[in-house]
C-alpha cells in the first residue's frame, strides 16, 4: 500500500499483479490496482482529471491524461471517500506508475493531488522501487 496527502486530499494505492491476465513467455505481465481517494478536509471537493505515468524496466514511459476515473468525476463531501479498480499491461516484470488527479474544491479552486509512486513486481521479482 502505498499512500500520500494534499491538501487534505488523501489517495491511498494498492496494486497487485494479475497472474491469469499475464504471460511472461510472450512478455505481457498485467497488473490490477485499486485507489481510495479520501477528502480529510471540510470542503467537498470534486476529481476532474487524471494523469499517469507508467514507466516500465526498461525506462519507456507513457502518460495517459484523462477526464475523471473509470468514467466518473466523484464528489467527495468533507469526510467522503471514493474507491476504484483498473488495469495496466506492461512489457516487462517490473516497473512503477504515479501521478495526479485535478481536483475542484467547493470554491471553485482547481488543484493538483499527488497520486504516489507504487512500484508493479511480478512474484519473484525483489520489491524496489524503480
Amino acid at each position: 500500500m502505498y499512500r500520500a496527502t494534499t491538501r487534505q486530499v488523501q489517495v491511498t494505492a494498492t496494486p497487485r499483479y494479475v497472474a491469469e491476465r499475464s504471460d511472461p513467455d510472450q512478455n505481457r505481465y498485467f497488473w490490477a490496482y485499486t485507489i481510495e481517494v479520501v477528502n480529510l478536509g471540510g470542503l467537498a471537493v470534486q476529481l476532474k482529471t487524471r494523469h499517469w505515468i507508467i514507466t516500465d524496466a526498461r525506462g519507456h514511459v507513457e502518460e495517459v491524461h484523462g477526464a475523471g476515473v473509470v468514467g466518473e468525476e466523484p464528489v467527495l463531501p468533507p469526510g467522503g471517500r471514493f474507491e476504484y479498480t483498473s488495469g495496466v499491461p506492461l512489457g516487462t516484470p517490473t516497473g512503477i506508475m504515479s501521478g495526479s488527479y485535478g481536483m475542484l474544491s467547493a470554491t471553485g479552486d482547481m488543484f493538483s493531488v499527488e497520486i504516489p509512486a507504487f512500484s508493479l513486481d511480478s512474484p519473484g521479482m525483489r520489491r524496489i522501487l524503480n
